[in-house]
């Protein structure tokens, strides 16, 4: 049963969401898959290695435990602006908030805690919710671009004449940022 209202949560969130939101970001979205995400990535890549003095570095990300990394308060906080109203807002939050997990070692119970960051690992809202985490994860400059799939990211810096300062700034940001 609540797998279903979750879907119905998940429709509703998707309705709301506009159409342009992180045009990056290659799964969890309507019409997009990874496969999509390998041809724009060459074809950035190969668009700008056609001029002269021009070079391509890509720098690949894999966020361990990606869905643990939400913070549900921090979420919420970037739903607003998305035309999420404030009672599905506040809905989340509960939703997310104080998570029973229960430590297991082999068949024996440890104890169990209560999380206040992450999603449940089993929801149907939560690729979701970490989409819309990390929508704001987006290139500063130009000449770089935050390719998302899934917990799995590529900052493409295109490069010319040997001045990678805006590529290595960039990785130095998207650090911070996952820091923060």
């Amino acid at each position: 049963m609540m797998k279903c209202f979750e879907r119905l949560v998940k429709d509703h969130i998707m309705s709301r969401l506009p159409a342009t939101l992180d045009p990056l970001q290659f799964v969890y979205r309507p019409n997009r898959s990874t496969d999509d995400a390998i041809p724009a990535v060459l074809h950035r890549s190969l668009t700008h290695l056609e001029n002269k003095n021009g070079y391509v570095r890509i720098f690949f990300i894999d966020f361990s435990s990606a869905f643990s990394i939400v913070i549900p308060q921090h979420l919420v906080k970037k739903l607003s602006p998305l035309r999420i109203d404030t009672p599905l807002c506040n809905w989340l939050l509960d939703f997310i908030s104080d998570i029973p997990q229960t430590i297991r070692v082999g068949v024996n119970t440890l104890e169990t805690i209560i999380m206040n960051t992450g999603v449940p690992q089993d929801c149907v809202l939560s690729p979701l919710l970490f989409s819309l985490m990390t929508h704001d994860c987006c290139a500063t400059y130009n000449s770089n671009h935050i390719i998302k799939f899934a917990d799995d990211t590529m900052v493409v810096g295109l490069i010319s004449y040997d001045d990678d300062s805006a590529y290595r700034e960039e990785v130095n940001q998207l650090v911070v940022w996952n820091m923060a």
